[in-house]
């Protein structure tokens, strides 16, 4: 056998290398560096895992058209955006649906929040019509410039699509607000060292 050149074996040793790979793998989920959303190609800003005291209750990853480090950014970004979430638990949907209202609502004026309280509630019943989502199963939260938020459970868009903006910077406040559901999580979304 023929020894390896030393070019050769730091190019493998580089390759295999923990960290160089681009993509997270939490609690046995793989998020994949890059995403297409309708044609657009996305990078992973961050994932991470959302507990409930000691309880891992999902994983989420963050998409962007490019890298943000705060919320500010994330929201102000330009571009198609998708926030895919794996269930690691059994959840009853309806309840999921109400925290996700509570989040958004703890993250936002009164005045704000009155806006959308028509979306806020359409969107609790698309939750409410899932009944309950078991670990493996998948959500995505996609803001689509010129279509606006859609929302797909288990791969299958639920409904039309929500056409303000604002909505979908509400949802991303859950996680990324100045009230997040959890701090932890928040970080690795932005992309920031735990």
């Amino acid at each position: 056998m023929k020894k390896l050149k030393p070019w050769l074996i730091s190019v493998a040793v580089a390759l295999t290398a923990p960290g160089l790979h681009a993509q997270a793998n939490l609690s046995g989920v793989k998020y994949e560096d890059t995403t297409e959303l309708r044609g657009t190609r996305l990078q992973l800003n961050g994932a991470g895992v959302r507990y409930k005291a000691v309880f891992k209750v999902y994983t989420a990853g963050l998409y962007l058209a490019r890298k943000a480090g705060t919320p500010e950014e994330v929201l102000a970004a330009p571009g198609a955006k998708r926030m895919h979430i794996t269930m690691l638990r059994e959840i009853d949907s309806s309840e999921l649906g109400k925290l996700f209202s509570r989040g958004i609502e703890d993250n936002m004026d009164k005045a704000a929040f009155s806006k959308l309280i028509p979306g806020v509630l359409r969107m609790s019943q698309i939750f409410s019509e899932h009944r309950k989502l078991n670990p493996g199963d998948t959500f995505a939260i996609d803001w689509i410039p010129g279509t606006g938020t859609v929302i797909s459970v288990k791969g299958v868009q639920q409904g039309e699509p929500f056409k303000e903006p604002e909505f979908y910077n509400a949802l991303l406040r859950i996680w990324l607000g100045p009230n997040p559901a959890d701090w932890k999580l928040k970080d690795a979304l932005l992309g920031r060292p735990a």
